[in-house]
């Protein structure tokens, strides 16, 4: 799915003072997101009724207008958007004009290691202070237990349908990515500051108290994303290919040359096998097409899925409001057909042709086995990368459920909506692609499932790729 959010974040932040403070203007704004979600959100109504949602938008109306703080309004706004239950709708960090940037997200409160949720527990998995060592358990931060942290902030989480496995993702820190959601809303709804206590415990060990010194926001804290998003390496003669994101800048990096060298040289090296590991990567573009072309003898049809749109044209009431990368989603003209039963246009836009999308074979074939690392970050591109991979049998998906949704995401295009009197910034994805026969509520499960652990963690172990090797190494020779 072609998700060039992550190419234009932060391009519409705006550098003018907010507004100030108005409660009666910030109820007009819950207005304008309830008239903007209904008209143009395709996905508005997969999870919720009409009526669940008119409530909803009935309480953002009046919390937004007896909101005290600019704080408090884009917590109400969050909650609204992350009830709807879709991945990519919420109010943006990287979108928000750069006052808010700087009053909300902008304080020395930046906790001063990174982390993943392993069975309700905040474990540690690098830090700048070599007291927080990997696998470290974190039980408390200012009082607060861990795993109450963890429910107030789920509901706040995006994710799609009942994805709980990508909500806990989305609220872990993995150290890459600017303005993350636990930065963001822990400060919010919990007193933060320069330092924190820690309640720690190694497994099996005793617990420990620690005070840290918080960071400012882009201060690095123990990973740092590659320089390049894509890594490989032949070790062992089993190639090994890290993609941590799709979201690429064509001009910057030569993506598709990089895949077509690595490719190329698992050929001519013989190698015994692939790991293509994307568990860092949310998604982006469609990069995983032009992995899967050099793996296929014939023609890929990818997993039926059609896409739809709430609306033809965008209401013109509402384009004061809208802003986006390509005029033309202001008005899909023919591209759309209908509308159905569900008010859905039928959209023909992204499709590759009258039998849906296919991938062609494309250059020098590798044939041997191939594991694809999955996790819950992946909702988007690399959720539908890992679907085509498992359905066509062409590799085996290790790792954890991902995120994501087999009853369909929304995306491909996007309005940002800037609500005009709180200034604040909400996503609105265009088009919901949707599977064509009924799908459970979860995202894909993998074929070899690998169980984490703080021990695991605190040994330096990976056992994710030491599953993925392994199954290679006992798979027969292509």
């Amino acid at each position: 799915m072609l998700d060039r959010r992550s190419l234009l974040a932060g391009a519409l932040a705006l550098s003018a003072p907010l507004p100030a403070f108005s409660a009666p203007g910030w109820k007009e704004d819950g207005q304008i997101l309830r008239r903007a979600y209904e008209a143009l959100h395709p996905g508005l109504y997969r999870y919720n009724t009409p009526g669940r949602m008119s409530a909803r938008f009935d309480r953002l109306e009046r919390e937004l207008g007896s909101a005290g703080s600019q704080g408090e309004a884009f917590l109400v706004l969050t909650r609204l958007t992350a009830a709807v239950r879709c991945g990519h709708s919420y109010p943006n960090p990287l979108n928000q004009p750069n006052a808010t940037k700087a009053a909300l997200f902008g304080g020395q409160d930046r906790l001063p290691f990174t982390f993943q949720w392993i069975d309700g527990e905040m474990v540690i998995t690098g830090s700048v202070d070599s007291r927080l060592v990997r696998g470290l358990r974190v039980l408390s931060i200012d009082g607060v237990p861990c795993r109450e942290m963890l429910q107030r902030l789920l509901p706040l989480a995006r994710a799609d349908g009942g994805n709980d496995g990508k909500r806990a993702a989305n609220m872990a820190l993995n150290g890459y990515d600017r303005f993350a959601a636990f930065d963001v809303y822990r400060p919010l709804l919990w007193k933060a500051g320069p330092t924190a206590v820690l309640r720690t415990a190694m497994p099996g060990g005793a617990e420990r108290r620690i005070e840290v010194a918080c960071l400012k926001e882009g201060e690095p804290r123990g990973a740092v994303r590659p320089e390049a998003p894509f890594l490989f390496e032949i070790r062992d003669g089993i190639g090994l290919l890290t993609m941590t994101t799709w979201g690429l800048d064509e001009d910057r990096f030569a993506w598709r040359g990089f895949i077509d060298t690595a490719m190329d040289r698992l050929v001519d090296e013989g190698a015994r096998g692939l790991v293509v590991d994307i568990r860092d990567n949310e998604g982006g573009m469609d990069c995983g097409d032009k992995v899967l072309a050099r793996l296929i003898e014939r023609d890929l049809k990818k997993p039926a899925y059609d896409r739809y749109t709430r609306y033809r044209t965008a209401p013109a009431d509402l384009k004061p409001y809208l802003s986006t990368w390509d005029r033309s989603f202001y008005d899909w003209g023919q591209d759309a057909t209908g509308p159905d039963s569900r008010g859905l246009y039928r959209m023909t836009r992204f499709d590759d042709g009258p039998e849906g999308d296919v991938i062609a074979p494309a250059g020098r074939r590798f044939g041997g086995p191939v594991a694809v690392l999955t996790s819950a970050t992946n909702s988007s591109a690399t959720f539908q990368f890992a679907l085509t991979v498992k359905t066509s049998g062409r590799g085996r998906l290790i790792g954890q459920t991902t995120g994501g949704n087999l009853r369909g995401i929304n995306g491909s295009g996007f309005f940002f909506l800037k609500l005009p009197n709180s200034g604040l910034e909400a996503d609105l994805p265009l088009v919901a692609t949707l599977p064509r026969t009924p799908q459970p509520d979860s995202g894909l499960a993998p074929d070899i499932a690998v169980r984490l652990s703080a021990a695991a963690l605190a040994r330096a172990e990976d056992p994710e790729m030491a599953a993925a090797l392994a199954w290679i190494r006992s798979s027969p020779a292509s």
